[in-house]
């Protein structure tokens, strides 16, 4: 509510100046600013600030005064060696889409900052720049390295080159609106690019590399910069399902494959779909809607269970799925039991005709990403990675990795979750980890056969696996399987070979949204 002038006669002259993560709610807004600060060259479309807000939230920053965007400013992290010395505007964001982030990367890597023209004397860039040093702070940053325009050069141009262009400006004999005031702000010249920005008609398409040092940066082992390699090790459980008399017997036999994979020094330990239907076998209740709900009544044991193994054995666990009851509906619910004792959940989102038929279950409507401590992941299970959107959808969110927990009745089944399980490997250039069950419960309804070859998929290419198969199970035989795969090679991989066909996707032409 206003104040009255008589109430606080200051009350009038105040401004709220506030600097803030950039939302969703503020797109169209950042889209309008773009337009005024740079009215000759082409905005951000709304499908590359949902990326970014999606893929790295905290890079994206911006200045509100009094309701309304001023100023703003975007970054991604990135491992500066991994590209050319002389690399574009396009190459360094991934067409401005940033699904190229690294987060183990050692630098922030400013794409722009941007001030309306009207509020330019008030020390807005200053204050983002200040925001963003802080956030290389926080993050425990090496530097931000930025690709500065030099707007100025086009009038010295038949005078000067750039980089004597350049070296006028660090003498402060011209005046620069960007690269001066990055001088100001602590940035030291590294080199110029060149065909940097094609449509940056006042910079003749040339730009300045500048950076800032984090003198507070402490060098951690973890980071990308000091190996060649990020392995991570994976544990893939072929499970059989055997009748088996209490929980007891259950959680012994999935602590006996979780201490095989901790022996292994494994990352991750994945499990089936439907892996705790095998505690059917001792409930004595024939009606498949009725006994799925009586199996919702161990959630607690089953979470408790995996929860204390994943500490114990200092592993994370993809804990296969279970039946879970919310508000009277039964859900197919996948977790991720990480090692440090935090869980999450991923509830399937495409049911079956048979799931639906015989257990009453219903799809979930929320698709998830997930942090570890082996870099960003999804669960997406059995039927749900034979939908390509999903994929897709996680590996622009930053996944590498997706886990398919699976369980298939028939060879026929089993090969539709395998083949496209290799199929989102190769067209998003990730990898992909299936773990399904094996063996017979005869005397549980719809649950009475299974056919499993679990295995762990590649991108085809020379970098991986000549066939895209970096391990498979037997067909059909209680067994695991122990495979690593190269997040580094990986993330080189995205960037550096010919055929990308998750870079090079035709996104003006085309584009996916996910409405949860």
């Amino acid at each position: 509510m206003r104040r009255s002038m008589t109430a606080d006669p200051i009350a009038q002259f105040e401004k709220k100046m506030i600097i803030r993560n950039i939302e969703t709610a503020d797109i169209d807004q950042i889209i309008a600013l773009q337009l005024i600060c740079f009215p000759n060259m082409a905005p951000w479309k709304k499908v590359q600030l949902e990326s970014h807000l999606r893929i790295f939230p905290e890079g994206q920053i911006c200045v509100e005064l009094d309701g309304d965007i001023i100023g703003s400013c975007s970054s991604l992290i990135v491992n500066f060696d991994d590209y050319l010395e002389q690399h574009t505007y396009s190459e360094i964001t991934d067409k401005g889409f940033i699904r190229n982030h690294n987060p183990r990367g050692e630098s922030l890597y400013g794409m722009e900052v941007m001030v309306h023209p009207e509020y330019r004397r008030m020390k807005i860039g200053r204050r983002l720049y200040e925001a963003r040093k802080r956030l290389a702070e926080k993050l425990n940053l090496k530097s931000i390295i930025v690709g500065g325009r030099i707007p100025g050069y086009h009038k010295y141009s038949d005078k000067l080159t750039p980089r004597e262009y350049a070296e006028e400006v660090l003498q402060q004999n011209i005046y620069d609106s960007v690269l001066t005031f990055q001088m100001m702000n602590g940035f030291t010249l590294k080199r110029i690019l060149t065909n940097y920005l094609p449509d940056d008609d006042d910079s003749m398409s040339y730009a300045s590399l500048l950076e800032w040092n984090n003198i507070d940066y402490k060098p951690s082992s973890s980071k990308i910069h000091y190996k060649l390699s990020f392995p991570v090790r994976i544990c893939v459980v072929q499970y059989m399902m055997k009748k088996i008399d209490s929980f007891e017997e259950f959680a012994t036999q999935c602590e006996h494959y979780v201490d095989v994979a901790a022996d292994y020094k494994s990352d991750f330990v994945v499990f089936p779909e439907n892996v705790t239907m095998q505690l059917l076998s001792f409930l004595d209740d024939r009606s498949p809607s009725l006994a799925v709900r009586k199996l919702t009544t161990f959630t607690a044991e089953y979470v408790e269970l995996f929860t204390e193994l994943a500490v114990k054995y200092n592993v994370n666990i993809i804990g296969g799925s279970h039946f879970v009851e919310r508000n009277n509906r039964i859900y197919n619910v996948g977790h991720l039991f990480r090692r440090d004792g935090t869980i999450e959940q991923q509830y399937k989102l495409h049911i079956s005709p048979n799931e639906r038929k015989w257990w009453g279950i219903n799809g979930g409507d929320r698709l998830e990403v997930f942090d570890t401590d082996c870099g960003k992941i999804s669960i997406q299970l059995s039927s749900d990675i034979e939908y390509p959107e999903l994929s897709r959808a996680v590996a622009e969110a930053g996944a590498q990795l997706i886990f398919v927990p699976f369980c298939a009745e028939d060879r026929q089944t089993f090969l539709r979750v395998k083949y496209c399980a290799q199929a989102r490997a190769i067209e998003n250039q990730v990898f992909t980890v299936t773990s399904g069950t094996v063996g017979n419960l005869t005397h549980v309804d719809n649950v009475d056969i299974q056919y499993a070859q679990s295995g762990v998929y590649t991108p085809a290419d020379s970098s991986f696996p000549r066939d895209g198969i970096a391990g498979e199970c037997s067909e059909n035989t209680e067994t695991i399987i122990m495979v690593e795969v190269d997040m580094e090679i990986l993330q080189r991989y995205r960037k550096s070979k010919d055929v990308l066909t998750f870079r090079d996707r035709r996104t003006d032409i085309y584009s996916l949204q996910i409405h949860s």
